[in-house]
């Protein structure tokens, strides 16, 4: 007991010992790996490098906002950091959501890098001139999962409710005649469950994570889409710190931390794909027909979206050739 009351006493004092806490919100549970290796993992090598002059409080599971909120929480001052999600804030970043078309690549860590490089590169400033960007990275290739229904050809899927993970994906549900139902993640649980929708698109990782392999036990591999993350910081928490404490943060923004988060989204999925096996999840793949038939859909999703934000005046074809020669860069580096 006295150990404890020691240990508390040394946790009160380190935390009014330091000159600026910083709040940072993310919607994973609290026992998540991201939790524990990439928030966690940020806030120690903060309060580390700034000897305590930072202490960094990490809120998890929505506990400071919903998911979709956590974009404009950051902006407002709600939260100073926010770890989210491009396609919560539907058409806000049209050109950063390119990264998430079908295809693209196949390793979370290869994407992250791509995706990290892009916005090293200035292309994406305009989308993001309301926050400060400490990094940006994707996850790996996210299936199709559903409660009972196993899914052997694209007829299957025709007029399932399909939990879309963004709009950019919502056209591709709609070239399988499916219906696309938008919801934040940690919600897909209980819709599954409730049967608010048959179906839903998610990496290994995730089904693990949010431990949706409980109510959904037919599983299709096909790598259907790629989501995109960012870490946003409120830029007047930032501007208030001094210049060395505005080195640390910049020391722990960038390449390193998207590199971290896209290694352990894809060690995640290996961990996930042994969960669903080994508590009856079935995991099927479709005939060699079906896969060029949804090919050519996932193709025709990729060029109408391109189409469409061209026709906008946006700088969709270049973006989209800059992150295939960044993907080509990165496969050589991590794939």
């Amino acid at each position: 007991m006295r150990a404890l009351i020691y240990s508390f006493l040394f946790c009160f004092s380190y935390a009014n010992a330091s000159e600026f806490n910083i709040r940072f919100a993310h919607f994973m549970p609290q026992n998540s790996w991201q939790n524990e290796k990439m928030f966690n993992g940020w806030k120690n090598a903060v309060e580390e490098e700034s000897n305590g002059r930072i202490s960094v409080t990490v809120y998890p599971a929505q506990t400071l906002g919903k998911a979709p909120a956590g974009y404009d929480n950051t902006i407002r001052g709600i939260t100073d950091i926010a770890w989210t999600v491009q396609g919560y804030t539907a058409g806000r970043f049209p050109l950063s959501q390119i990264i998430e078309l079908p295809g693209l690549f196949d390793k979370g860590v290869v994407g992250s890098c791509a995706f990290q490089k892009l916005y090293n590169s200035g292309a994406l400033d305009e989308e993001y001139k309301d926050v400060k960007v400490l990094y940006v990275h994707t996850h790996g290739m996210g299936h199709f999962h559903t409660r009972n229904k196993k899914i052997t050809t694209l007829e299957d899927i025709k007029g399932l409710k399909i939990r879309r993970p963004t709009n950019v994906i919502a056209g591709l549900i709609s070239e399988m005649d499916a219906e696309s139902i938008g919801m934040p993640a940690p919600t897909i649980y209980q819709n599954v469950k409730r049967g608010v929708i048959d179906g839903y698109m998610l990496p290994w990782e995730a089904v693990d994570s949010f431990r949706t392999y409980e109510v959904s036990k037919q599983h299709l591999e096909f790598g259907f889409y790629s989501l995109a993350f960012v870490t946003a910081m409120n830029k007047r928490t930032y501007e208030r710190l001094p210049d060395d404490l505005k080195q640390v943060i910049d020391d722990n923004s960038g390449m390193k931390w998207s590199l971290t988060a896209g290694e352990g989204f894809d060690t995640a999925d290996i961990i996930g794909l042994e969960k669903v096996k080994a508590t009856g999840g079935i995991v099927s793949q479709l005939p060699d027909a079906e896969k060029a038939k949804l090919q050519r859909m996932s193709d025709k999703t990729s060029r109408d979206y391109i189409s469409s934000l061209d026709n906008k005046g946006l700088p969709a074809t270049q973006t989209l050739k800059q992150i295939k020669q960044y993907i080509t860069q990165c496969r050589a580096e991590h794939g």
